[in-house]
């Protein structure tokens, strides 16, 4: 391991000209300020669904709306946004156009909205037209992304977990729209092979990938650490890919899918093992130890990973267990997924913001001062009790359950915008002199 008076180098390396190749401050905040909102809406919607919700395992309804509202309005769209500025600098790239992503924009969030009131008001018409859209805007971004990868300069093992990210996003983009078409009469392919591709490719292979790629970036960052090992990000990757690989394979087998899902979660077991390993040791060497409430999410949510895991091969083994498949999709969706994206935006918004200047200042605030802690301190407690309200709920079978969850949801959702909003007004405001950031000291 490297000796602890480098690993301030390695940041200000990987830093170094990174104001270079940001992008204008509106265009990731605006994929940010959309999470924000589709993150309410998917609470609101779930208790418009209470009835449904409590066993849900598919069909049309506010429970569907709601998953998606998430998967698309706060996972993807935040992956889309921090992917597209953090990316050049990490590779090392310039931004090559601001009209690709500003547009990417408005139609993916169109396409959002109009998929999510289709699933939610049963109109296959609307979903349709809908999934059209989303499915434009993720082309639209795979390709200002793959862009990016094709002329990137070091850190490897980032690129591949873009690339395997963007080979799942293909599969998700066939997928849904074979599913999106079944409602309309015009499967692709069929239902239960389309619904084993779309849950494992978008949680474990887009999302997931995209999520353990960047915290390769994020953890060491925040942390003040070095750079995970490059063979065992790669190794990771690797498994990663091969776990993706095999469930695939077990979306169309018949009377080998047990034994290819059960080597598939074996293999993803493995890279989770890996990848926790890295990020875990990264945090323990750091020179920031305490990261604060936003990385006690992001540990919740890599415990709540590994539950998935268990809880998929639970599902597996038991395919007729109906609270099964309900509990492993609240784990994933809500628990995992959910929980990590929202701790690291807590982390990621400001610092980003922080790197623009301040107006009539040439020097940029930290991200402290950006920072609104009791909105977010109300979030942390609010969306921990709901995901516990809505296990609860699909044990006991409860619609009350839910709905009580809905309105804790709510309330912590409303106290994220909240925190949001805070910091693009603070953003604005010329700064006190104590909250602007002192210019780094040049290094070695």
């Amino acid at each position: 391991m490297k000796p602890a008076a480098a690993r301030p180098r390695l940041a200000a390396g990987f830093l170094s000209g990174a104001t270079s190749r940001l992008l204008p401050a509106s265009i990731p905040l605006r994929y940010f300020g959309a999470a924000a909102v589709f993150h309410l809406a998917a609470w609101i919607a779930l208790g418009a669904g209470a009835t449904d919700a409590p066993r849900f395992v598919g069909g049309l309804g506010w429970p569907l709306a709601a998953l998606h509202l998430v998967t698309l309005g706060v996972l993807a769209m935040t992956a889309i946004g921090a992917s597209l500025q953090l990316m050049p600098v990490a590779t090392r790239q310039p931004v090559h156009s601001t009209r690709l992503p500003a547009a990417i924009w408005w139609i993916y969030t169109a396409g959002v909205a109009a998929t999510t009131i289709g699933m939610g008001t049963s109109q296959p018409a609307l979903l349709g037209a809908g999934a059209i859209a989303v499915v434009a805007g993720l082309l639209g971004y795979a390709v200002s992304i793959a862009r990016n990868f094709i002329g990137a300069r070091g850190m490897a093992g980032i690129v591949a977990h873009g690339w395997i990210a963007l080979a799942s996003l293909v599969v998700v983009v066939f997928s849904a729209l074979s599913l999106a078409f079944t409602y309309l009469g015009w499967p692709l392919i069929e239902r239960s092979s389309a619904l084993a591709l779309h849950v494992a490719f978008a949680a474990y292979g887009f999302m997931g990938m995209l999520a353990l790629g960047l915290a390769y970036i994020l953890v060491p960052m925040f942390a003040l650490s070095t750079a995970p090992d490059e063979t065992q990000v790669r190794v990771s990757a690797g498994l990663a890919a091969l776990a993706l690989v095999l469930a695939g394979l077990g979306a169309f087998a018949d009377a080998a899918a047990w034994a290819l899902r059960v080597a598939a979660l074996v293999a993803a077991g493995a890279a989770v093992a890996l990848h926790l390993k890295l990020v875990l040791l990264a945090l323990r060497t750091g020179m920031r130890r305490e990261l604060g409430r936003s990385f006690r999410l992001v540990r919740t949510a890599w415990g709540l990973l590994v539950a998935s895991l268990v809880l998929a091969l639970a599902v597996v083994v038991v395919p007729d267990a109906p609270l099964l498949a309900t509990l492993f999709g609240i784990v994933l969706v809500p628990g995992w997924l959910l929980t990590l994206v929202l701790g690291m935006m807590q982390r990621i918004v400001p610092f980003l913001a922080s790197m623009h200047k301040a107006p009539g200042t040439k020097l940029p605030r930290t991200p402290s001062s950006l920072t609104a802690d009791r909105p977010l301190a109300v979030h942390y407690a609010c969306h921990l009790c709901a995901l516990v309200l809505l296990v609860a709920a699909a044990i006991v079978d409860s619609r009350w359950l839910v709905l009580a969850a809905s309105v804790v949801g709510t309330v912590g959702a409303a106290s994220f915008l909240a925190f949001f909003v805070i910091l693009v007004r603070r953003m604005r405001l010329p700064p006190a002199p104590s909250t602007v950031a002192r210019p780094a000291a040049p290094v070695a």
